[in-house]
């Protein structure tokens, strides 16, 4: 598995796509956080927060991560060489985590820097330090855990076409829908009487209760369910193919 793994990560490095990833997260951060004017803007704020970077980044990952996922099984599907990925001495369900966690490592690498967003705020505060710390990892855990999950839609949608648009494109509907639709649903006469429910469905909620600095072990149990959700709905489509 881990071959697999070096053998993804490699591809994505030795071409743009995992570069272009990690700097138009960096760039499209950077731009609201330091130089649009506005509310988002740190330095118009006027105090120590990069909550900024956990606002705007769930939107730019939901372009990004399927742009990283889109070919993981697309890709072998048009070239004909899925077939041969299954002869290798691994489980369906090897295969299946071994793509996802090179994406997730790949989006890992477009995190760490961010954490120089951290580092000159802290040191900008008046005093030095003076920023929610708890909040800050709180809020970065949570970004790991929403763009964990949205790799693991990115890898379904993948499975399920082999052209790498259609992939793209559908994870990133579905991707916005477990982001703001139950919110949107919820509103709706016919799920009110179960609104708290039905927004509990939803990424947003739990993203936004690990923002506050509280891992509670529901959001974190709600993540993983997620994930494994579409990794064994992916499995799914793959041994249709067996059918």
């Amino acid at each position: 598995m881990h071959a697999l793994i070096r053998k993804e990560i490699n591809c994505f490095l030795s071409s743009l796509t995992g570069y272009v990833v990690i700097v138009v997260f960096l760039t499209a951060n950077s731009l609201f956080m330091w130089i649009f004017p506005g509310e988002l803007n740190i330095l118009d704020r006027g105090y120590a927060t990069i909550d900024t970077l956990f606002i705007i980044a769930p939107w730019v990952f939901l372009f990004l991560v399927p742009a990283v996922t889109m070919k993981m099984f697309a890709e072998e599907k048009k070239s004909g060489t899925i077939e041969l990925l299954f002869t290798w001495p691994l489980s369906d369900m090897q295969i299946i985590f071994a793509k996802f966690l090179s994406g997730v490592i790949l989006v890992l690498f477009s995190l760490l820097p961010a954490l120089i967003y951290f580092y000159s705020v802290y040191h900008l505060g008046s005093p030095p330090g003076n920023i929610d710390t708890g909040a800050t990892w709180g809020s970065f855990i949570g970004l790991f855990f929403l763009a964990s999950a949205y790799v693991s839609i990115g890898v379904f949608a993948s499975s399920v076409s082999g052209n790498q648009i259609v992939a793209f494109i559908t994870a990133i509907l579905i991707c916005f829908f477990f982001y703001m639709g139950f919110d949107s649903l919820s509103s709706l006469p016919l799920f009110q009487a179960f609104e708290e429910f039905v927004i509990y469905l939803g990424i947003e909620e739990h993203y936004s209760s690990m923002s506050r600095g509280v891992i509670d072990t529901r959001d974190v149990i709600y993540f993983v369910s997620l994930i494994a959700l579409f990794l064994l709905l992916t499995k799914t489509v793959l041994q249709s193919r067996r059918w």
